[in-house]
């Protein structure tokens, strides 16, 4: 009887299987029945077809917030470096950071892999006061831990920002050490000039940011002080100044040139060629002019040293800029995100093409460690400039294409203050760290200096040399290997702490860069000459 019943049961999956198979067949006839979905190589119709077919057809529900955004993504990942998209919560960062001053500690960051790393510290803000540094990883806001879980970004934001005055406790890790870091929100400062000074009676120094909405206002009100203090010569530190906002560059520009004069022109494929030419109006024309550069001097910056370097009206100073070249607009969508789309090229009066070459999303983003790799950071023979890309000055120097803008004189990284003692305190920001703790001990007498000579005084006097040893000792069990290690840093190191803490005086950043300058060898050359 078991055996019939067991046949019985073999003779009817057998019928079932037959039956689902005939389905599956019959199923892939039908499919290959059908005549192929229409599409052209001038149109965006199989990308429509694509994204019907997944509503049609794929075996779950469809997030398509999800999918609409990678789509987005691998689309513009497809084209050029810069041209890309930006969500919601990214897109109002980006905006407060051009265009006014918010609440908070002063940082940007990302998240590539579920981990907050720090991309930039806003300088003279709190974050930055304190010791945070690009790269530092964020674990923890408070007692709640926000890497590796998943945390949502603009949650992560939300925990961050607060009143001025109010305090947060933020966890980074850095190369293996986990560093907690207790910072006052306060203002943070958007403006777009760090720094203005006379460095002697007629040299005046102005350090630029950033190209923010007001950067043409800051620098022309700042300018106007520093003639009035006797300024005959400026020097204009672009170096780290990522760029901005275009038409303060053209602006900036216009302040040194004669009337007529090419500050830069743009070229696309949908975009006419349009040219930008000084009008001769500039309150700056008859003050002698040089810059410092380096390869983070990019964009905006890029078109203001091109300007300058093609009209022969000033010397350039330092290392090759970054070579970003690419001139974008900004569509902006209901739900608060954006799209930056390139839409021309950047070319200097001459006719270079600011742009530096790219093969890819990953080589352009290692291309400056392809610069140290190479020996450009330490050798102007080095840097490989584009031999067959040959351009003229207007007085008839020979300038090289090829990406960025090579200075008239080099200036090498400087690499002699690389000891044991040095990179292990810039690793735990032992200096910051000592520099703030010394300003809520002495928070009344610094907040009464607002003269650098008197400044300087201070600090000279004020016994910081054993102060810093002994707090890097008791705090992070750093000392220098022997006195002849001290010996070599000691200047350095000092002029940095005095730096540090002189920033905290109603000087401000002009007393950091005021001070730090001294130690300055990019600063320093353009002094010499």
């Amino acid at each position: 009887m078991k055996g019939r019943i067991s046949s019985v049961w073999v003779a009817l999956l057998g019928v079932v299987v037959g039956v689902l198979l005939c389905m599956v067949w019959n199923r892939s006839v039908e499919m290959r029945g059908k005549k192929p979905l229409s599409v052209g190589d001038a149109d965006w119709r199989k990308v429509n077809l694509v994204l019907e077919s997944l509503d049609r057809e794929y075996v779950d529900s469809i997030d398509h917030t999800k999918i609409t955004e990678a789509a987005i993504d691998a689309a513009l990942g497809a084209l050029d470096p810069h041209s890309i998209y930006i969500p919601p919560v990214t897109m109002e960062g980006v905006k407060e950071e051009l265009q006014g001053n918010f609440d908070g500690i002063g940082i940007q960051f990302n998240v590539p892999n579920d981990t907050a790393i720090v991309l930039e510290v806003i300088p003279g803000g709190p974050s930055e006061k304190i010791g945070l540094q690009p790269g530092d990883r964020i674990l923890k806001v408070d007692d709640i831990p926000i890497a590796g879980v998943k945390y949502p970004q603009d949650s992560m934001v939300r925990h961050m920002k607060g009143p001025a005055g109010t305090k947060v406790l933020i966890t980074v890790g850095r190369e293996g050490d986990v560093i907690p870091f207790e910072i006052t929100r306060g203002k943070i400062p958007m403006h777009s000039v760090d720094a203005a000074f006379m460095v002697n009676d007629t040299t005046g120094y102005l350090r630029l940011g950033k190209f923010a909405l007001t950067t043409y206002t800051e620098v022309s009100t700042r300018s106007k002080e520093l003639l009035a203090l006797g300024m005959k010569r400026l020097i204009l530190d672009l170096r780290d100044n990522t760029g901005g906002y275009f038409d303060q560059a053209l602006l900036l520009a216009n302040l040194f040139l004669p009337r007529k004069a090419s500050i830069v022109y743009i070229e696309g494929l949908h975009c006419p060629r349009e040219e930008y030419n000084a009008n001769g109006r500039g309150i700056m024309q008859d003050i002698a002019i040089d810059l410092l550069v380096d390869e983070g001097s990019a964009s905006s910056s890029e078109i203001v040293a091109g300007a300058i370097q093609d009209n022969d009206r000033g010397t350039l100073y330092g290392r090759r800029t970054f070579g970003k070249g690419l001139v974008q607009k900004t569509v902006d969508f209901s739900d608060g995100s954006g799209l930056r789309l390139t839409m021309a090229r950047y070319y200097t009066p001459s006719g270079r093409c600011i742009q530096k070459p790219y093969n890819g999303k990953k080589d352009y983003e290692y291309y400056i460690y392809d610069r140290y790799a190479d020996g450009e950071m330490l050798s102007a023979d080095s840097i490989k400039v584009d031999s067959s890309k040959v351009f003229k000055t207007i007085g008839g120097r020979t300038v090289f294409g090829g990406g960025g803008i090579v200075p008239d004189i080099f200036v090498p990284v400087d690499t002699t203050r690389a000891s044991a003692f040095y990179m292990a305190c810039n690793r735990k920001a032992t200096s910051m760290r000592f520099a703030s703790a010394w300003f809520d001990s002495h928070r009344a007498e610094l907040q009464q200096i607002d003269d650098f000579g008197k400044l300087k005084k201070y600090l000279d006097g004020a016994g910081l040399e054993q102060a810093f040893l002994a707090f890097a000792s008791s705090k992070d069990g750093l000392k220098p290997a022997s006195q002849a290690e001290w010996a070599a840093e000691r200047k350095y190191m000092m002029t940095q702490v005095q730096a540090l803490v002189g920033r905290y005086s109603k000087l401000g950043e002009d007393a950091f860069y005021h001070l730090y300058l001294a130690t300055d060898n990019v600063f320093q050359a353009a002094m010499k000459e």
